[in-house]
């Protein structure tokens, strides 16, 4: 089989500054504090996807996945190690990522397809179709900035849906959004799983991992946990140990795991 995404020794690290005025820094500096420190969120990962392959990307907050999908995405470069991927990539990796605010949302369809590599015939083509998948009615030739989170989600999500791409990268995009629209996304991702395209899919959700993914990552610290099955993945996170609560059931629901 083909190689959709192979990840060799990436490593990304970033600043985290403790002060934030100069003032503020000079006089750690004179007492002798540290005035930052560095942190690596992905610390030598390697793993590979082949074309078709539906991969979950779980851990805890802090681990490193939206950094890596940033990686894989070609958002950010790795410091160390290499990322390579074969074929055009669309996704949602942050909700309104690519949007201008004062522009209205049938201006950004059009600015945020030709990010995604779109042609404008091609946009027009799929114009209607992205319009009735994001549902926003009347705030279509509003400024986009005056929209809700979830109308971001639903605006940016329909867009890159409708990209022809051969990887799709999703980063808790349905955690943003009323329960009518996450199942709509959930229903169009596994029509994408179920047509061949590669599928990188984060959450939290271990009901919806199920039934997206047939393999999954979880990341710990930036490094590589464990790469395999998903059950036993999610028996590795420890997701499996405690009862659900009446909350933890109706989120699970909320990000489609009883589609």
């Amino acid at each position: 089989m083909t190689e959709s995404i192979v990840v060799e020794h990436a490593s990304k690290s970033f600043t985290l500054r403790y002060q934030r005025t100069l003032k503020q820094m000079t006089v750690a500096m004179a007492k002798g504090r540290d005035i930052s420190d560095s942190f690596l969120a992905v610390n030598d990962v390697s793993f590979s996807v082949q074309q078709g392959e539906s991969l979950g990307l779980m851990g805890l907050n802090g681990s490193g996945k939206s950094t890596l999908l940033k990686l894989i995405n070609g958002i950010m470069r790795p410091d160390a190690g290499s990322v390579r991927t074969r074929g055009r990539i669309a996704g949602l990796i942050a909700t309104g990522a690519g949007f201008h605010p004062q522009l209205s949302g049938r201006d950004n369809i059009y600015l945020n397809a030709a990010v995604l590599g779109m042609t404008e015939a091609e946009t027009n083509r799929k114009f209607d179709a992205i319009v009735e998948f994001a549902d926003v009615g009347k705030h279509l030739d509003s400024p986009v900035g005056h929209y809700s989170s979830g109308m971001f989600a639903r605006l940016g999500f329909a867009v890159a849906i409708h990209v022809d791409s051969d990887i799709f990268l999703a980063d808790e995009v349905l955690a943003v959004g009323d329960r009518p629209f996450k199942r709509k996304c959930l229903e169009r991702m596994q029509e994408i799983r179920d047509s061949g395209r590669t599928l990188v899919y984060v959450s939290h959700a271990a009901g919806s991992v199920r039934k997206m993914c047939d393999r999954l990552i979880v990341l710990e610290q930036g490094r590589l946990g464990y790469d395999g099955p998903v059950g036993p993945g999610i028996r590795y996170l420890k997701y499996d140990e405690e009862p659900d609560t009446p909350e933890d059931e109706q989120l699970d629901e909320d990000l489609g795991a009883d589609i």
